[in-house]
């Protein structure tokens, strides 16, 4: 069966299936507010760590208010975050849904992601005006749950490839930090790669960098609350301005593709590089055309570029790579830098890992 619209014709059955995903993606929008409630308030600990309970004993576990915890219950298990009895009418976690939502140790941990979502979302009134108007939005004048989340996103990741595979597929770089190397962490946040890498290589010293003040605050305690503060030093540095080492191994996580000067950054990589160094660039997973981004990661990947990373690019009057930087335009920009070695190193289903040399 099919209408016309304006002239053209409408096919019944395609236009349900199109209602039917629009209906899903607002129930997705609302569920991921909830998501990061129950991420704040503890929720999803207390299901995983009581076992099948009632709304009322998991708002009684929480102190929360029981006509919520009843209402937002639902709409979990009606997104399949929750497990339902419904011959008890009670709630409970999957192991697979307890280690997403709950162990932040696990390399499948997720839940930071609701915090980006959260932030980004609180964003929209400044990325509308940015459309009209042009500018963008710089990182640091983000909602701060957008730090918090960043790095409980991506520090999974960090810890199950970072030492394992990313350095080891490197050229040389994992027998320099055994011995004792020197590492740049540029953009480091909140720290977690640069512990990660302290923690892995104790005979090397390690720096971190990054323009945000508060992010370095938190990174400084992070460290010494690891016990690697001695070797681990962080400080307040632009991209283009980190101090001279002549460090075996620079590194780029998730970040070079929102800076407003990659190059200017890559320029400086390569006059602090030692001679025989290597530059990790860990970037979004992303297509060398347009359709190759049209997946669930490339959708996830745009409209975060969309909403933060091109929108910080384009308040620094950068070239707003984005997310889905193709590998191309990551190589020319860190080529036009001083390198003249890129490849591609390996890969995750999440990331791209890079490699440049003199």
């Amino acid at each position: 069966m099919s209408t016309a619209v304006q002239g053209r014709e409408i096919n019944e059955e395609k236009m349900n299936a199109f209602l039917g995903k629009v209906v899903g993606d607002f129930g997705a929008a609302l569920s991921s507010s909830l998501a990061y409630i129950g991420q704040k308030l503890g929720l999803y600990k207390a299901l995983a760590s009581a076992g099948p309970v009632t709304s009322a004993q998991l708002a009684e576990k929480t102190s929360t208010n029981e006509r919520y915890v009843r209402e937002w219950l639902v709409n979990q298990a009606a997104s399949g975050y929750v497990d339902y009895d419904k011959d008890t009418g009670r709630y409970s976690l999957a192991p697979e849904q307890a280690a997403a939502l709950t162990d932040v140790s696990s390399p499948v941990y997720v839940g930071g992601g609701f915090f980006v979502v959260k932030a980004m979302t609180n964003a929209v009134s400044r990325i509308e005006d940015a459309f009209k108007n042009g500018g963008g939005l710089l990182w640091g004048d983000n909602d701060p749950d957008l730090f918090v989340g960043t790095e409980r996103f991506f520090r999974p990741g960090y810890a199950a490839h970072l030492t394992a595979s990313w350095i080891p597929s490197l050229t040389g770089v994992e027998d320099k930090l055994k011995a004792g190397g020197k590492v740049a962490d540029v953009g480091c946040g909140h720290g977690s790669s640069t512990i990660i890498m302290a923690q892995a290589y104790p005979n090397s010293r390690f720096w971190g960098f990054d323009s945000h003040p508060k992010s370095i605050e938190t990174a400084r305690e992070r460290a010494k609350d690891a016990g690697v503060s001695d070797r681990v030093t962080f400080e307040v540095a632009n991209a283009s301005d980190i101090a001279d080492k002549q460090y075996d191994l620079i590194a780029f996580f998730d970040c070079l593709h929102d800076m407003g000067d990659p190059v200017g950054a890559c320029k400086r990589a390569s006059e602090v590089l030692a001679p025989d160094g290597s530059v990790l660039i860990v970037e979004p997973m992303a297509g060398d055309t347009v359709e190759e981004n049209f997946n669930i990661i490339g959708r996830t990947f745009s409209g975060a570029s969309t909403l933060c990373c091109t929108a910080n690019s384009m308040a620094l009057g950068g070239p707003a790579l984005g997310a889905v930087a193709t590998e191309g335009a990551i190589r020319e920009q860190v080529l036009a830098g001083g390198f003249s070695q890129f490849r591609r190193a390996t890969e995750t289903p999440f990331n791209r890992i890079f490699e440049a040399r003199l």
